[in-house]
């Protein structure tokens, strides 16, 4: 990577875990209570990333600033120069103004309202991650290196692909982003799917953003909220997000999804997107019965040496 350009990592860590039943994102699951972001994390500052944002909830703030100042203290980036760390959060009353929020809702606006908290701190090339999801070191070197290849581009964004069959829950069902590209591997159309299983069938069904159960093959390309973005990104997302709450802001549950916002843009011709593969295996603490298999995991990566343990000194 360039020693003037050092992409930020924004990782999305605002979810509450209903599902698994805590806030996932803190839980400790490697040998030294490394958690997924701590993965995450170290094999970003190895591929060339220079700063962390953190996109969380007023309520657990102060523990992930804990967390990074015990964790993280004497981390370098490549070039020698002390990682940074920014932190924003996402609630549900920032919104534009003009629009309402029904009292009774809870649930957040969604991943690309998350991401749209940090634009006051992101000013340079930047990458989306969930903060429970282990993406593999291979996945941020293929990332880091378009970003390189893409240096000072305005509005050309890439997803990294994970194949399909590799990023699928033993435990239950799970929502992915389907994406399509054309001969030049650029995004033609990326669309949220949920539901997805594999059956007794040995064939994975899912339903579409229609509600029609749907096929899906083993090798599609998928999104798992890994993407890279230029600044410009930030406004291009504000007027999708207007016309998002003019229909949508009284509701309880929809949530406002980044392959909406960059299916968006690739039809009205304002951004073009790459979708470029990994060969890495996701996983990932959706629900509470997966957490044995990541902790068994992280135990494996430590016998074998793929990562130091402890992961931070």
């Amino acid at each position: 990577m360039s020693n003037t350009i050092k992409p930020t990592l924004v990782v999305l860590a605002a979810g509450m875990g209903s599902r698994y039943g805590g806030l996932k994102q803190m839980d400790g699951l490697g040998p030294n209570g490394e958690t997924i972001i701590d993965y995450s994390i170290y094999d970003a500052v190895q591929a060339g990333f220079g700063k962390v944002v953190y996109i969380v909830r007023e309520y657990f703030l102060e523990d992930f600033k804990k967390h990074v100042a015990q964790r993280y203290s004497n981390v370098k980036c490549n070039d020698g120069t002390p990682l940074e760390f920014r932190f924003v959060t996402q609630e549900l009353n920032k919104i534009p103004e003009g629009f309402e929020v029904n009292p009774e809702r809870v649930k957040p606006w969604g991943t690309n309202h998350a991401v749209m908290m940090a634009k006051d701190v992101v000013k340079e090339p930047f990458a989306v991650i969930n903060g429970d999801d282990y993406y593999g070191k291979e996945s941020f070197k293929v990332l880091a290196d378009w970003f390189n290849r893409n240096a000072g581009s305005t509005g050309k964004y890439t997803l990294v692909g994970f194949e399909l069959d590799k990023t699928l829950s033993e435990s239950g069902t799970v929502s992915r982003g389907i994406g399509s590209a054309d001969s030049n591997n650029l995004l033609t159309h990326v669309e949220e799917h949920h539901d997805i299983i594999r059956r007794e069938d040995g064939k994975i069904h899912g339903t579409n953003s229609k509600g029609e159960e749907v096929l899906l093959a083993d090798k599609a390309l998928c999104s798992m909220n890994m993407w890279g973005f230029t600044p410009d990104y930030f406004a291009n997302s504000e007027e999708i997000f207007r016309n998002f709450l003019a229909e949508h802001s009284t509701e309880l549950k929809s949530e406002f999804y980044i392959p909406y916002v960059v299916d968006c843009l690739i039809k009205a011709g304002k951004a073009s997107c790459e979708l470029i593969s990994t060969p890495s295996r996701w996983f990932g603490v959706t629900y509470q019965a997966d957490r044995q298999g990541v902790v068994d995991k992280f135990q494996e990566f430590a016998d074998k040496g793929i990562y130091p343990s402890p992961l931070y000194e």
